[in-house]
């Protein structure tokens, strides 16, 4: 090695030497995210990490990704174990049973903080706050307009969306022009929370919903009128052939709507930018349906909380409040379409911004999003609703598979006590 190549050497090691030191002045705090191999989110959440730990000596984030897969079960297991992490992320209507296990200690973040935050960011259980998300999600319907032009299907509006009546005939038509394998996809092919994120709304829209966390019971607002009449009408989307079954591939999912073989498509928002690519001016973004009650759509995506056994709250509290920064919502935008979670962010994001192509989502997330039953029993019920809507949609008998489902959630919310 020549003199010059040795000075450098011993260079690079003194300097992180010094690096070492520097972090090891700085108490480690662990935070548990569930986006592994999602490389575009991973950039941004390791740039927000490095920019909290460069901005002051106290702590150092310590970051461990896992599959989303995987990753409830994943803190489930160590808060049986006693092993929690300092902060964790968590899908928001899974917080409450978290809260209610507890995982999960209510934030301690300075008054105004989530001032002005869309609703469905916020997690409040039992009056407190225990999580605050940097973004939301919000579903829509994806269309075209020179397909509807063609097809002489009015154009649907915040304010006069379609009815059922009205829906129903649009897919009708667009079936019957032959141009199209379906009419509309809903996204058999995409399992777990999509079922009741995606499909619970349509179930409120018709007057009823999963369970009545108020009472709580599923008894007669999963399975009353409302439920039964949702039922049939969900069936009859698969008799009539009007989308994919629950045999769908999953790559239709993804290309389907741009490959041009569904004319509509039931989308959230994170999906969107590739059909922007592909249809550009084209495109339309539309607002849920309204079947009767309301258009409605899910609200409440992943957000940030402070474990109950971390030893560093105060640091952990004041990670998450640095998370909140406009900044870094329009970041996690940027990248990933998502809906920033105020409207001061929105406005300095790529697609939320006034014109912006995604700016009717930020609308509709206002206007039509409604929160999923907040209540520790919801993780039991979305798994049975998830359950009754695939056999349905493969042809069970509407009354006893709505009957079966709520018979299953209120027997686990009586072994719980009504988690109460």
């Amino acid at each position: 090695m020549t003199l010059n190549g040795a000075l450098k050497t011993t260079l690079s090691v003194l300097a992180l030497s010094a690096v070492g030191v520097a972090a090891q002045a700085q108490t480690p705090l662990s935070l548990w995210y569930h986006g592994a191999g999602n490389p575009v989110e991973r950039d941004v959440l390791i740039g927000l990490i490095e920019d909290f730990n460069t901005s002051q000596s106290d702590w150092v984030i310590e970051l461990a990704e896992f599959p989303q897969a995987s990753y409830n079960e994943s803190v489930v297991a160590a808060g049986l174990a006693g092993n929690l992490p300092d902060i964790v992320d968590v899908d928001g209507p899974i917080m409450p049973n978290w809260a209610w296990a507890g995982y999960l200690q209510p934030l301690d973040l300075p008054d105004g903080t989530t001032d002005g935050f869309l609703p469905g960011t916020l997690g409040y259980w039992n009056g407190e706050l225990y999580t605050v998300g940097l973004w939301d999600a919000a579903v829509a319907v994806l269309a075209r307009r020179s397909v509807l032009d063609e097809h002489g299907i009015r154009i649907p509006t915040l304010d006069e969306p379609w009815d059922l009546e009205e829906f129903d005939a649009a897919l009708t038509t667009l079936q019957a022009s032959g141009d199209f394998d379906y009419p509309f996809d809903v996204g058999m092919a995409w399992t777990g929370e999509w079922y009741p994120y995606a499909f619970g709304p349509f179930l409120q829209s018709f007057g009823g919903d999963i369970l009545d966390a108020s009472v709580p019971t599923a008894e007669g607002v999963l399975n009353g009128d409302a439920g039964l009449d949702f039922g049939d009408w969900w069936q009859s989307l698969f008799d009539r052939d009007m989308v994919p079954g629950v045999s769908q591939d999953a790559a239709d999912r993804e290309t389907g709507f741009v490959d041009g073989n569904y004319a509509m498509q039931w989308n959230g928002n994170w999906a969107v930018l590739s059909a922007l690519e592909t249809f550009g001016d084209d495109l339309l973004i539309l607002p849920a349906p309204d079947f009767g009650n309301g258009p409605t759509i899910g609200a409440a995506s992943w957000q940030f909380g402070v474990s109950s056994t971390t030893e560093h709250a105060d640091g952990a509290n004041q990670f998450i409040e640095f998370m909140l920064q406009d900044e870094y919502l329009a970041a996690f935008s940027d990248a990933l379409g998502l809906i920033p979670a105020t409207a001061s962010a929105a406005a300095i994001s790529e697609y939320y911004s006034e014109g912006g192509p995604l700016e009717v989502f930020y609308g509709l997330s206002e206007a039509q999003a409604r929160l999923r039953a907040v209540t520790p029993g919801y993780l039991v019920a979305a798994l049975e609703f998830e359950k009754a809507m695939s056999d349905i949609a493969s042809g069970a008998d509407v009354a006893d598979t709505l009957d079966a489902a709520t018979d299953a959630i209120n027997d686990d919310l009586e072994r719980n006590n009504g988690y109460q």
